[in-house]
């Protein structure tokens, strides 16, 4: 687990970031104890009113060296509040794999979601909760939930770089 760009409300840096993730730049694996502990190392010391993780994640603990149980109830000590989401359909799913000759090739495989766990660690951190989105629009209406109940003001300075252009004009 890493941070792929720093905390931000630089909404058009986020989503250049998220354009260039690619399949395949990582290992395969989920480590959600791992994924939630670096989140929780980032905003740990964050002044704000609320803190909140969204962690997603589209398959069951596999790797990583951090219990996603002991993540949760970190995160539970620093007062984060954590919503955790099951991304995917239900049943199987088309998944990539490289044939040997280096193409990538889908095949139907098991969605598999280890929803009690994500339940357990969300319901573990200050009213936090699980869902279940199995679908772009039901990804967007879980967000759009989550954002109507976490209003948090923070002060933005704003910095703007200026240039006198008037002298080739005044002379």
């Amino acid at each position: 687990a890493f941070t792929q760009t720093p905390l931000t409300i630089d909404h058009s840096v986020l989503l250049r970031q998220l354009a260039n993730i690619r399949n395949g730049d990582l290992k395969d694996g989920t480590a959600l104890g791992d994924g939630l502990a670096t989140a929780i190392n980032r905003i740990k010391d964050s002044k704000a009113s609320s803190k909140v993780i969204i962690l997603l994640t589209d398959g069951v603990n596999n790797q990583g060296s951090v219990d996603p149980l002991s993540a949760a109830e970190i995160a539970a000590l620093y007062g984060i509040r954590l919503y955790t989401i099951g991304v995917g359909t239900r049943g199987m799913a088309p998944y990539p794999f490289k044939d040997p000759f280096g193409r990538t090739r889908y095949q139907n495989v098991p969605v598999e979601i280890d929803e009690p766990l994500m339940t357990q660690m969300a319901e573990s951190t200050n009213d936090g909760h699980y869902y279940r989105a199995t679908s772009k629009k039901s990804l967007e209406q879980i967000f759009n939930q989550i954002d109507q109940m976490e209003k948090t003001k923070i002060d933005v300075t704003q910095y703007s770089q200026t240039k006198d252009e008037y002298l080739p004009f005044l002379v």
